[in-house]
């Protein structure tokens, strides 16, 4: 123990004289003592709301272990995940860098193309290529697809860095599974019987610590629990033990939460008796964060507002804690402390070199955690543009106390003070204007910079015009095809400034691809819209835009005016593949004359947005189409062509221009 505390001397040293945040304090340690670089540990527990720890205020659940490591090093009260949910702030934490501009801004659902490339040079790589040991042990959720070989798989952790990949899923992470066997993992053995995967992951940890120790090799290990994720689950006597407590069951005290929160911290408690044991904890660097907010339907983030899905404080700010053994214990610290600073951070902490030419969003608290200042922290922004209940398309900015949020659908506005309001119930944007100003500025230009959805389709943004028809005298060069369902256009005319589609007595789909093949990107096809049918049809009064390459084969965008909803279609191949966006049912309204919709493409993915008779542009969706086809390679995309379509039951609908804009 004298040996420790002597060390710790030294370090905190070291740090005082800027050593940590300048060459990584195991650097300075090795010239003084003879030590290895440090090993780092980052503990990630799945959507954990902020209040659940004893440390932040819970009187209901038990976490000591966590608690006593907030107690020796530095608890943040605003510390953020990069994202509102957990695959882009687990990319964030590997990358150093914002979710847009790795382009994942949403959690990877089971069939898709997203994944972390592997152009992005990671945390673990970089360690790894330093001599460190890297493992992972559970949840990733960064990879591509399900089927085939794990190590064969887009975006696989071996080939970001992992030296060790271990009870990491397999299948599509299930809605709770917990209990041997496991779904995601259907060749992972039990080890001992009714198995409960938090110990598993437990009891992982602790043996490759041991490992890498034995060995004589510097570890890098992210312990990313699949709990507290719902559905939640538990051993039942852990269950029942917290169901007895009183005023179990009410909001803020759920019995099964809890005892999946002991079981975790069962697990911190271990792996720091094991660093102990190893006589290894005064080297060793320790994080422990949740991905995002909590699930408002599990655990409220009272005080805060919001919850996971929304980009409000009870969305993105977490528990986050860090043990130094050069640090201070029991510091609490306002700074923000964000996911994207991650890398820089434990970069500078064990001396290793930033790879060459990355752009790291984050900033490096290397130096406060070994009892230094904050770093000088500016701006922290935030893009979440999908529909997810509870939240909506948005996007935010936080720069000193002030944060502002822009719904992207109708560019609405909110202003809080975080120090005054961290409740966020107080909106300031009327009374505060300049700020408004300055807020929105500062993320408009974020979002040029990340560049992962375009901006509203106007000439602006778009002052290239590709193509314009206007139907003064025929199609124009345009192709009619008749469409499944119906397999019939209807009546199409053109003539004197209108298109018209009419269902001539029966249901009718009429797509005009255009003689324009789609040979660039970041481009709008717009479609204006001059009446609809209205009154006379019973559900089909639908415009589409986008890119067509034959009846079956197309990518399109629509809007229903009859139901007045949105959404998107692909056909490929005849298959139809589609999305309704339900949270927008009933809630839009584009009527004619001159009402619009645009589809744009940037990369593999359509982003829609629509405007009425009066007003600006609203963000309705993007939508990545990538599994369907590579629209971001150009010899895919030549073989579509822009243009639109009309599918009514009765009626007519009348178009007035359609236009293809590009950057």
């Amino acid at each position: 123990m004298a040996d420790t505390i002597d060390r710790r001397g030294v370090l905190r040293a070291l740090g005082a004289a800027g050593l940590g945040a300048a060459t990584g304090w195991a650097v300075g340690a090795e010239a003084a003592e003879g030590a290895t670089p440090p090993n780092v540990i980052v503990v990630l527990i799945d959507d954990l709301a902020r209040r659940e720890l004893g440390c932040y205020g819970n009187t209901f659940n038990e976490t000591p272990h966590m608690d006593r490591l907030a107690a020796d090093g530095t608890r943040f009260t605003h510390g953020y995940s990069a994202a509102p949910v957990c695959s882009p702030t687990r990319a964030s934490i590997v990358t150093g860098q914002y979710p847009a501009r790795v382009g994942i801004t949403e959690f990877l659902g089971p069939s898709g193309d997203d994944f972390l490339p592997t152009s992005f040079q990671t945390l673990p790589e970089t360690l790894r290529g330093a001599g460190y040991r890297t493992g992972l042990i559970g949840k990733w959720h960064l990879s591509e697809t399900y089927t085939g070989e794990v190590r064969d798989r887009p975006g696989n952790p071996w080939s970001h860095g992992f030296t060790d990949v271990i009870a990491s899923e397999q299948k599509y992470i299930a809605d709770g599974d917990y209990f041997h066997p496991y779904f995601m993992l259907p060749d992972l053995p039990q080890r001992k019987p009714n198995e409960y995967l938090t110990d598993r992951l437990n009891l992982e940890a602790v043996d490759f610590i041991t490992s890498a120790h034995q060995q004589g090799t510097p570890f890098y290990l992210q312990l990313c629990h699949y709990a507290t994720h719902a559905a939640l689950a538990a051993p039942q006597a852990l269950v029942d033990k917290y169901a007895a407590k009183p005023n179990a069951g009410q909001p803020g005290r759920n019995a099964v939460l809890a005892a999946m929160l002991e079981v975790i911290d069962d697990g911190v408690g271990a792996i720091r008796a094991t660093l102990d044991r190893l006589g290894i904890a005064g080297n060793t660097v320790i994080l422990l964060l949740s991905d995002n907010g909590g699930d408002g339907a599990v655990a409220p983030s009272t005080p805060l507002r919001g919850a996971k899905a929304t980009l409000y404080e009870g969305g993105v700010r977490v528990p986050m804690i860090a043990y130094h053994p050069a640090g201070p214990s029991g510091r609490v610290v306002d700074t923000p402390f964000s996911t994207v600073d991650f890398m820089p951070t434990l970069l500078d902490t064990t001396g290793v070199a930033r790879p060459a030419g990355v752009k790291l969003d984050g900033v490096s608290f290397a130096g406060l955690l070994t009892g230094g200042p904050a770093p000088a922290r500016d701006t922290l922004f935030w893009v979440y543009p999908h529909w997810h209940n509870p939240g909506a398309p948005t996007a935010s900015v936080r720069r000193g106390n002030y944060k502002l949020l822009r719904y992207l659908h109708d560019n609405r506005v909110e202003l809080y003070d975080l120090a005054a309001d961290p409740g966020e119930a107080t909106n300031l944007a009327a009374a505060q204007p300049a700020k408004v100003q300055e807020l929105r500025a500062a993320l408009d230009a974020h979002l040029r910079d990340v560049d992962f959805f375009p901006p509203e389709p106007s000439p602006a943004n778009l002052p290239t015009l590709v193509l314009e028809q206007e139907f003064d005298s025929g199609l124009g060069g345009f192709t009619v095809l008749a469409a499944a369902p119906e397999q019939r256009a209807g009546t199409v005319q053109a003539a004197g400034g209108l298109l018209t589609v009419s269902a001539d007595g029966a249901p009718a789909f009429a797509l005009l691809r255009s003689n324009v093949a789609a040979t660039h990107t970041d481009v709008a096809a717009i479609v204006s819209q001059r009446t609809y049918a209205n009154a006379a049809t019973t559900d089909q009064d639908t415009l589409f835009a986008g890119l067509i390459k034959d009846a079956n084969n197309y990518f399109l965008a629509w809007y229903n005016h009859r139901s007045k909803r949105v959404g998107w279609d692909v056909r490929v191949g005849g298959t139809l593949t589609g999305n309704r966006v339900t949270q927008l049912d009933a809630k839009i309204n584009y009527p004619g004359p001159n009402a619009r919709l645009a589809c744009q493409l940037h990369g593999d993915q359509l982003t829609a947005y629509a405007i009425g008779n009066s007003g600006g542009w609203q963000y309705l969706f993007t939508a990545d189409v990538g599994r369907f086809a590579r629209l971001d390679d150009p010899a895919v995309r030549a073989q579509y062509k822009y243009g639109f379509g009309v599918r009514l039951d009765g009626g007519t609908i009348a178009v007035e221009r359609f236009a293809v804009r590009r950057r």
